[in-house]
């Protein structure tokens, strides 16, 4: 006589067998957009980052506040910011979206993992990284290196990228980082440009030479400023708004760039380039930046070896033996 006990059953559904001891969740649709929200501090940028309009995501946010019943977000003057509990929830939240995200890529087949997705800001990208690719590929020999040079960060919670080279003051908040190396920032030009003109002798006469700029000359403002050195009016000359495109100008003789010494340093040992006058000006540094759960990922964890042993052995400028690391 057949068994008819559902201990005996092989044609249980699933949902049978969910476990009563977990509480009743969320819509997943108002803490995707939550978590959006929370970490862009806007909601049309959550919109953009989820690819579904604005006025979609708010409603999400107030479905899910009208099933928590709590307020988590409020308008501010700069935008959306996060209430007391909603700072809280979000940071449960984004911790849980970090371990299904690393949970994901574990699943992945080994092949799949072998590849390192690195976006790095221009300059240091064009003048120093790209130069010493093959150098990384002995490294990391069975690794796929894919290299995108950008001054955009990635998003690391829909795995843009395993890991991002920024130059900035501080420490970028989005994941682990570590100083790489804190840069002197100083003006450089082409050996022939310096010998057919006037001696450059003072941060007046520099001021008055045709300086190149990057996206904006905010950044040579600040440079005169820190020097101590107020300038008279604008600061005239081209924008080529990167600095690797400043500095392959710079080469060719059109004018004066600013350039760390990683960016200048294989030019300078080749007597591409010249440094000129004498100053010492800091306007940050470069951070190797990874999401936490991935920062001891074996690729990675090589790569920041690497990383960390090619900058201290690069000559040319002058460099700062101060690194860090910032969690």
């Amino acid at each position: 006589m057949a068994k008819t006990g559902k201990g005996d059953r092989d044609d249980i559904d699933p949902g049978e067998l969910s476990s009563p001891v977990r509480g009743r969740l969320p819509p997943f649709s108002g803490v995707r957009a939550f978590e959006a929200v929370g970490r862009t501090a806007s909601m049309r940028r959550a919109a953009a980052d989820l690819g579904v309009c604005h006025t979609v995501v708010s409603r999400h946010v107030r479905n899910l506040e009208a099933w928590l019943g709590t307020r988590l977000v409020q308008s501010g003057p700069r935008g959306v910011v996060l209430t007391e509990e909603g700072r809280g929830y979000f940071r449960t939240i984004s911790a849980a979206f970090d371990q299904i995200a690393a949970a994901t890529a574990d699943l992945k087949p080994a092949t799949a993992r072998g590849v390192l997705r690195l976006w790095c800001v221009p300059g240091l990208a064009a003048r120093w990284l790209a130069s010493r690719l093959a150098d990384l590929q002995t490294a990391l020999p069975e690794v796929e290196i894919v290299l995108r040079a950008t001054t955009e960060p990635p998003d690391f919670a829909h795995h843009e990228a395993d890991a991002a080279i920024r130059f900035a003051e501080t420490a970028d908040v989005s994941g682990r980082a570590l100083l790489v190396e804190r840069s002197r920032l100083f003006p450089v030009a082409a050996p022939a440009w310096v010998a057919e003109r006037p001696p450059i002798a003072t941060l007046a006469d520099l001021e008055g030479a045709r300086l190149l700029h990057e996206e904006s000359r905010d950044q040579w403002r600040r440079w005169f400023e820190a020097a101590g050195h107020r300038p008279r009016g604008d600061l005239a000359g081209p924008r080529l708004w990167y600095a690797s495109s400043a500095l392959d100008a710079a080469v060719a003789g059109q004018g004066v760039a600013l350039a760390t010494r990683l960016q200048a340093a294989d030019d300078i040992v080749a007597g591409r380039l010249v440094e000129l006058l004498a100053t010492d000006v800091d306007l940050g540094g470069y951070w190797l930046v990874a999401p936490p759960a991935r920062w001891n990922d074996p690729v990675l964890a090589r790569f920041r070896g690497w990383l960390v042993g090619a900058v201290a052995e690069t000559r040319g400028g002058e460099a700062r033996a101060q690194t860090g690391e910032h969690t």
